[in-house]
């Protein structure tokens, strides 16, 4: 887990969803409150975003949308692409970095490890600090209010910047 932020994923009702707070830290010092964590990829397509070092995340970024294009978009098959080659490099497994990506169908944890993830309820994820703490929260409202899908990420992320030093409620938010 990274200190340092927290970035929600959210697919449901033909809409994904993903946002992110605002918030670099170094070690207990906020060097910047408004940092953009999250992108589209892919002609617009897929969504991303990530938690750990911004130098490898971008990396991991651009090498992930190459493999975007050599697979014509297919989440699916470019997340096990791209899981195998950061496994098989040993400068690639030295990054410190997670992301999430999603489309409409489909929606996945990327770890540092080379992990493909997919969430159990196929649904929501999140990486970060603040990550368990804004799941927690979207699986409730999820469950138990009648929120478009932005919103559910807004409040989710509102909650984890309640509770989460690391998280600011600077939040930006992008949607398919």
């Amino acid at each position: 887990m990274f200190d340092a932020t927290t970035i929600l994923g959210y697919k449901a009702d033909g809409k994904a969803v993903i946002g992110g707070d605002g918030q670099v830290t170094f070690g207990d010092t906020v060097l910047k409150s408004n940092a953009t964590k999250i992108r589209t990829l892919y002609e617009g397509k897929i969504l991303a975003g990530f938690a750990g070092s911004t130098a490898d995340a971008f990396n991991l970024f651009d090498m992930f949308e190459g493999i975007l294009a050599e697979k014509r978009g297919d989440l699916f098959k470019s997340v096990i692409g791209f899981s195998k080659m950061w496994r098989k490099d040993k400068h690639l497994r030295q990054l410190e970095a997670m992301m999430i990506v999603l489309n409409t169908e489909h929606i996945f944890i990327l770890s540092g490890t080379g992990d493909v993830v997919e969430p159990q309820d196929g649904k929501i994820a999140a990486i970060g600090s603040g990550g368990n703490y804004a799941i927690s929260a979207a699986r409730a409202l999820d469950k138990h209010a009648n929120l478009e899908p932005r919103e559910l990420v807004q409040e989710s992320l509102e909650v984890a910047g309640d509770l989460c030093i690391y998280t600011n409620k600077n939040i930006k938010i992008l949607e398919l």
